[in-house]
């Protein structure tokens, strides 16, 4: 059985990563650890995570893009099992993961989506359908397999030690979520569960504002990956033709003497 390791970047929010660590204490498949990593944090955050029984580690560069990574770095488990402060994870949240990672075949990262809670009908609505179906939706399309949902999904150790020196951890402006999905290799293979589930805050919907600095991190994410992300295309289909040339070789087809 493979270890896990749960990842909570926190930035102020020692109330909601109370009750997502209660929430990950009560899971039917225990974490092996729980980092939590303090971004800077001015209020209890940290003592909160302490007293949980969770590793703190400090990340003083502030931004969720270099939390996230320092986070995966310290890590010690097989699998790194990532989700937000604000999140609330179901009893079988980390049992679906290990399932998924220690099924049959081999896949490099599992996400799901989420609920938004604390709000009403309409918004959560407008959450989990447009906003996230949307994300899930376009960004598959782009990408070529499904992206990671920043507060519900799980990353094998060995595939992030493979991604973490092109992560655009020094940015402030990028999803890290997205920007992660941009740097998966060619041969990766990313899953998508509907039934992971994750209860999430609805807050990134509070404020016109708060909703237009979430797009631009969008458009900024995507401007700085392109350039690799066509390179990366181009190996994938040279490794996809590849594979196809070898197969037809192997089926019987053989090539003409001159």
């Amino acid at each position: 059985m493979s270890s896990i390791s749960v990842v909570i970047p926190v930035l102020d929010d020692a109330e909601l990563l109370r009750r997502c660590l209660a929430a990950i204490a009560e899971q039917q498949r225990p974490a092996d650890e729980v980092v939590v990593v303090d971004n800077g944090s001015t209020d209890a955050s940290a003592e909160v995570a302490r007293a949980a029984g969770a590793r703190v580690v400090v990340e003083p560069r502030r931004g969720i893009a270099a939390a996230s990574a320092t986070g995966f770095d310290a890590a010690r488990g097989d699998l790194l099992a990532r989700l937000d402060a604000d999140s609330v994870p179901p009893a079988d949240w980390l049992l679906r993961l290990e399932r998924h990672f220690d099924g049959e075949g081999h896949i490099d990262a599992v996400t799901g989506t989420a609920d938004f809670v604390d709000a009403g009908p309409v918004t959560s609505w407008f959450g989990r359908v447009a906003y996230l179906g949307w994300y899930f939706w376009a960004m598959g399309l782009l990408l070529g397999h499904p992206p990671l949902f920043g507060s519900n999904y799980g990353l094998r150790a060995t595939a992030w030690r493979r991604m973490r020196t092109t992560v655009h951890r020094e940015s402030q402006s990028v999803h890290d979520d997205l920007d992660l999905s941009f740097q998966v290799r060619p041969g990766m293979t990313v899953l998508f569960d509907p039934d992971l589930g994750m209860q999430i805050s609805a807050r990134p919907f509070d404020s016109v504002p708060s909703m237009l600095l979430r797009s631009w991190r969008g458009i900024a994410t995507l401007a700085l990956n392109w350039p690799g992300w066509l390179r990366r295309r181009a190996q994938f289909a040279r490794r996809r033709d590849a594979t196809s040339d070898r197969s037809s070789l192997a089926g019987g087809s053989r090539p003409s003497l001159p």
